[in-house]
């Protein structure tokens, strides 16, 4: 009798669980978005945005709740009620977050990852009047300067400025970074020449390239970027453990349903990887992923590791 009854729980529990996937959505999803309007991350999340529109046959909007490096828009949103309508997009800062201040959330237990996005690339410019063409240009000068090169980032433990730890670290370089309030006034000091070099975004830094302000060396992923497939790799470059990058992904409120998160991870996939997607973010450097919610989470927590690991190699040296 109590076998009977447990198997007509289960069945019960399936069929209500398969039904509320089927019907899902039936109302408005917003995707939330810790940056302002215009910049990188709100530019992947309305694209993909509108694709799930489609798919989905409901709309999907764009919310901005900016402020604390995209703290704001993730606190409301792990306040959110887990039903797969209210989600958060976020970029590589969220995996850096945890290692610069005190948050009241938990990043890997308050939310669930849906799907991983995109990934982007820096480009490692230098100031044109330096004798600097490559990486091992670039590793020799540092060596042979009688004062510690110099590199900029739009802000201390920034992505960029970790990009720059790392290439620090692997090659056993002394680099002196230099922080700015954004990655803008980081390159025109570049290309002035008051600093040497900046891992800067394909976005910022190609239309620079192009009239000859600044030099591109090399590519910070493994792969070579799509914007620019002619510019080697740190990798190729003769660094062969270097990747660094800026990401891109969807998470939800714990407890979200998991049928519900594999739908939505899905359409994430598609909308994504859609034909006139990919070209648009193309136009950044961006490479489409689109991954199911297991491996998104298991990138998560290595970026976790990898970005407190940088950290506190830069904290470290400080002291």
């Amino acid at each position: 009798m109590k076998r009977s009854l447990k198997y007509s729980l289960f069945i019960i529990f399936l069929f209500s669980s398969l039904a509320r996937a089927v019907d899902f959505p039936t109302k408005n999803i917003r995707i939330v978005v810790g940056q302002a309007s215009g910049g990188a991350t709100d530019i992947i999340a309305r694209l993909v945005a509108n694709q799930m529109s489609r798919e989905f046959n409901q709309a999907v909007v764009v919310e901005n709740r900016t402020g604390a490096a995209g703290s704001i828009a993730a606190s409301y949103v792990v306040n959110s009620p887990p039903d797969g309508y209210t989600l958060l997009l976020v970029s590589s800062s969220y995996a850096i977050n945890p290692s610069l201040m005190k948050l009241n959330f938990d990043p890997v237990k308050d939310l669930i990852p849906v799907s991983h996005l995109a990934i982007a690339p820096f480009i490692l410019v230098v100031d044109t009047k330096l004798p600097i063409k490559t990486v091992s240009d670039l590793l020799a000068f540092a060596k042979q300067s009688k004062e510690p090169i110099t590199y900029a980032s739009g802000g201390s433990d920034s992505s960029g400025h970790l990009a720059g730890v790392l290439l620090s670290t692997l090659t056993g370089t002394k680099m002196i970074h230099v922080p700015y309030r954004g990655a803008s006034p980081a390159l025109m000091d570049v290309m002035s020449g008051h600093v040497n070099f900046m891992f800067a975004s394909v976005l910022s830094a190609i239309p620079q390239i192009k009239q000859g302000a600044l030099r591109a060396i090399a590519v910070s992923t493994e792969q070579r970027s799509i914007a620019l497939p002619d510019l080697p790799t740190v990798a190729e470059s003769g660094v062969p453990e270097y990747s660094s990058s800026t990401w891109y992904g969807i998470l939800a409120p714990k407890n979200t349903p998991m049928d519900i998160v594999d739908k939505i991870s899905l359409s994430a996939h598609s909308s994504i990887t859609a034909a006139d997607v990919r070209q648009q973010i193309a136009a950044d450097g961006a490479i489409p992923v689109g991954s199911n919610a297991k491996n998104f989470q298991l990138f998560l927590s290595a970026e976790l590791k990898r970005f407190q690991h940088l950290a506190d190699i830069s904290h470290a040296s400080l002291n």
